[in-house]
């Protein structure tokens, strides 16, 4: 009998004889003046739900509130499902830097100096209501270890879905050009900058090898890439073709940064599951995605901060955000008069995180009703991560993610950048209220 047979009993009986390992959890009871489910048209009043565990196990106006809970009532405030971002990058910020220094920043900060910092910026993440987000590509795998210590309770912040390097063509977007020739080797598919079909392969197997959720790859030319124009296709359709179904095959979703118009088509062909950004996409393009139920995720924070701090910029990018930001807008309200799936998602990193919530503001001042500005935030982005199962709707068995914003953002979008109270998987994070046990 070796020591570990000899040992399991003890075990098992100390399991059983822990009160902390064998009692139920008390319940909890969230009330406020109104309630949002993440799919419904309008809002609920008198909202209830109530949470055991993890879980949500009940909702709707009025709930009797069983025995022993733990009642926590948000007053005039409206209960959501908490919100998602579509389009991070949690592991870095350029927030209110020039260009330049932002690079020479990320130069001189260790891996592990960067890594602090990233856990700062999931930590504000999280405290603006955001419970779940997608990061679109990081570097030195920071976002996968980010994501694993935020669920091991390291650290707090959004659940996070992470694309480790995002993928490239040589001289494209994702790959370091612009520079001195001598600076930097050339990339090769461990830092997803490949050639052809089958190197596109390798570079998804092995993001997905080293713990990527999701794969992303620029199928575009870049507004930050100093040495290529912003809507130039970059990857040919042979090489999406492969790499969306080689992800695919891994049950992995495919996002494509891209602004033009002839890579977005192409990428919509090949399977690609969401297009970010989308600058100069054409109602041709954008009905082709509405047929193929490719999600739009258009990131309008972005284009709104830069063109706020086109001094902070080199030349060369300012050129390319100008007609980029000129685009957009016109873009995004051809997408909703067409009826494209749209997602939401902010490019958080190129402004400060934890301002996630505008975006909200930037889409309905584009013509989106409110309501359809919260669905993109919770069930839409759901369905697009593929967790739609799990989190996105207020309904009983799913993850008790739910945020708080004060008064109606049916009335006022932006009370969600006012968010008063967060839970994830049922630990309240952010404001209590006010509570009582009934």
């Amino acid at each position: 009998m070796t020591v570990l047979t000899t040992l399991l009993p003890v075990v098992f009986l100390l399991q059983a004889g822990d009160p902390e390992r064998t009692s139920q959890p008390t319940p909890i009871v969230l009330k406020a003046a109104r309630l949002f489910d993440g799919k419904s048209d309008a809002l609920v009043p008198d909202g209830m739900v109530i949470i055991k565990g993890k879980a949500i196990k009940a909702v709707g106006p009025r709930l009797t509130v069983p025995e022993g809970s733990t009642v926590i009532d948000l007053g005039d405030a409206t209960l959501c499902p908490g919100f998602m971002d579509a389009h991070t990058h949690v592991t870095n910020e350029m927030s209110e830097q020039s260009y330049e220094k932002f690079i020479v920043n990320g130069f001189r900060r260790e891996v592990s100096e960067r890594t602090l910092h990233a856990a700062v910026y999931a930590r504000r993440t999280v405290e603006a209501g955001f419970t779940t987000v997608r990061d679109l590509g990081s570097t030195d795998y920071i976002d996968v270890g980010l994501r694993n210590g935020i669920a091991k309770g390291l650290t707090p912040g959004p659940t996070m879905l992470v694309a480790g390097h995002a993928l490239g063509a040589i001289g494209g977007h994702m790959d370091d050009t612009g520079y001195r020739h001598d600076l930097f080797p050339q990339l090769d598919y461990t830092r997803g900058i490949a050639s052809g079909p089958d190197e596109y392969r390798k570079a998804v197997r092995y993001q997905a090898k080293m713990g990527a959720d999701v794969i992303k790859f620029a199928a575009s030319g870049g507004v930050f890439s100093l040495a290529d124009e912003v809507d130039t296709p970059q990857v040919t359709p042979a090489e999406m073709a492969a790499l969306i179904d080689e992800a695919h095959r891994l049950r992995k979703r495919v996002a494509a940064h891209c602004h033009g118009d002839q890579a977005a088509r192409e990428a919509v062909i090949a399977g690609v599951d969401s297009i970010e950004h989308a600058s100069f996409l054409k109602p041709e393009t954008l009905q082709l995605m509405k047929e193929r139920g490719t999600f739009l995720v258009p990131t309008l924070m972005a284009f709104e901060t830069l063109k706020d701090h086109l001094n902070l910029l080199p030349p060369e990018i300012v050129v390319k955000v100008r007609a980029a930001g000129a685009a957009v807008e016109g873009m995004f309200r051809n997408a909703l008069e067409i009826g494209v799936r749209i997602g939401f998602g902010t490019d958080a990193g190129v402004y400060p995180h934890g301002r996630n919530a505008h975006e909200f503001a930037l889409m309905t001042r584009l013509g989106m009703s409110p309501i359809a500005a919260l669905k993109a935030a919770t069930s839409a982005d759901a369905e697009l991560f593929g967790i739609a199962d799990r989190v996105g709707t207020l309904v009983p068995g799913k993850r008790a993610d739910i945020v708080a914003v004060p008064g109606d953002p049916t009335e006022d979008i932006t009370a969600t950048e006012r968010v008063t109270f967060v839970m994830k998987e049922g630990k309240v994070l952010k404001g209590k209220g006010h509570m009582r046990d009934k």
